[in-house]
């Protein structure tokens, strides 16, 4: 037990900056209570004890804002970083050296006593309020984006993103190669749509006006230059006033919705 809570504050020494002395990760990180409530809880499950383990798990909620059935596996160095609202299905499978952020669910879809949450492999980073429904498996080496909701499988060395979740790959690179934690270098395949129509729109009227000069058309540029492509919108459709507005490039270089 001495042993195994070592390497549990020491892997979180070693994945969040913020970490201080052993000390100040034994009693003032409430990812690593919630792990040690859920051990015993578990012990208990295990022991087909009644009501005790989820009494526990209750309680560990209360004073943890984390919510971990009973039932749920763990591997080692699972890292809970803030972990409030996380919520941890009973049939979930983790693996080892997982972080998990806050607001995340590992959530069911089916109500029959079945394998119905998901199962995550080794060296996986869940982000901040992603939600992983059903019995599904996400690989190894495996990073799923904040707010991302993952709903099919995810194969080993992937980065999903999105609603539902989309398989991408930054730079063609494997996750493991590069810093998990840099959130911000998730691409966005969202954005990379609209860049394209954005893109595909420019090189049409480039075409259409190569066209009209070939072909002697008048009055072409000025109905072009009467519609051009706006540089925001509102949900209209319409010229916003400059407290909303939304720049197409913004969001396209990451600044989002």
């Amino acid at each position: 037990m001495i042993l195994w809570l070592y390497d549990e504050v020491k892997n979180i020494q070693k994945k969040d900056p913020a970490a201080g002395s052993f000390l100040e990760v034994l009693l003032c990180y409430p990812g690593l209570h919630a792990i040690l409530f859920h051990n015993f809880a578990h012990f208990l499950y295990k022991l087909q004890i009644p009501i005790l383990p989820r009494l526990v798990s209750h309680i560990s909620r209360w004073f943890t804002g984390i919510e971990i059935h009973p039932g749920a596996k763990f591997g080692k160095r699972v890292f809970i970083d803030h972990g409030k609202g996380v919520v941890i299905g009973e049939t979930s499978v983790v693996g080892d050296d997982v972080v998990i952020y806050q607001g995340v669910t590992l959530g069911g879809t089916s109500t029959k006593k079945v394998k119905r949450h998901p199962t995550l492999g080794n060296n996986i980073v869940v982000g901040c309020g992603a939600k992983i429904l059903g019995n599904i498996t996400v690989g190894d080496n495996c990073q799923i984006g904040a707010n991302s909701v993952v709903i099919k499988d995810v194969p080993a060395n992937s980065t999903v993103v999105g609603i539902p979740a989309r398989i991408v790959m930054h730079q063609g690179r494997k996750v493991s190669e590069r810093d998990p934690l840099n959130h911000n270098l998730l691409p966005d395949p969202e954005a990379d749509a609209i860049n394209c129509l954005v893109t595909k729109i420019k090189e049409l009227e480039e075409a259409i006006k190569v066209l009209s000069k070939e072909t002697n058309s008048k009055g072409v540029d000025k109905i072009l230059d009467q519609y051009t492509l706006p540089k925001s919108l509102d949900d209209n459709g319409s010229q916003p006033k400059k407290d909303t507005i939304q720049n197409i490039d913004d969001y396209i270089h990451g600044m989002g919705i």
